[in-house]
């Protein structure tokens, strides 16, 4: 169960929560969630999540390939910092998190007590909305916060009007 959130009371501001990956959708996302928080005098936190691969090397290679990894993380989180600050105006909060993206989720979610709303975006392939979309929105899944999806066709102009 999630802990009440703390994003209305004083000394707090409501967080977006939009995921960082490789997925074309991501950006769309991100680019919600960073303007709703900027109109509602919020913040956008941006998570990417590492999953874990087969670390089961000798550890020099696994050392290395964590390190990839991180490095990877870390440069897709401040490409899409750097939009959000030249598109929004705003400072992202960026955190980096290793496991499985659904439950990193949840576990940031129950750690940071500000957010109030994951933002994801569905994708427009014919196999489904995407991995993330689909885990979250799953059969039977409960989640503990508003979960906004926007389509991946929405652009910029649409968003801008919608947050």
């Amino acid at each position: 169960m999630v802990s009440k959130r703390l994003s209305r009371e004083e000394g707090h501001r409501r967080k977006f929560l939009a995921i960082v990956d490789d997925t074309p959708e991501s950006e769309r996302a991100i680019a919600y969630a960073a303007r709703r928080a900027r109109s509602t005098g919020g913040a956008a936190v941006l998570l990417y999540v590492i999953e874990p691969g087969d670390f089961q090397h000798w550890l020099g290679v696994e050392q290395i390939m964590r390190e990839e990894a991180s490095a990877a993380a870390a440069a897709a989180l401040a490409a899409q910092a750097a939009k959000v600050r030249e598109r929004v105006g705003i400072e992202p909060e960026l955190v980096v998190r290793e496991g499985k993206p659904s439950e990193q989720i949840h576990k940031l979610i129950e750690e940071d007590q500000d957010i109030a709303i994951l933002v994801l975006a569905a994708g427009n392939a014919k196999e489904g909305p995407g991995p993330l979309v689909a885990s979250i929105a799953g059969k039977g899944a409960a989640f503990p916060i508003p979960v906004t999806v926007v389509p991946m066709s929405i652009s910029d102009e649409d968003i801008e009007s919608f947050t």
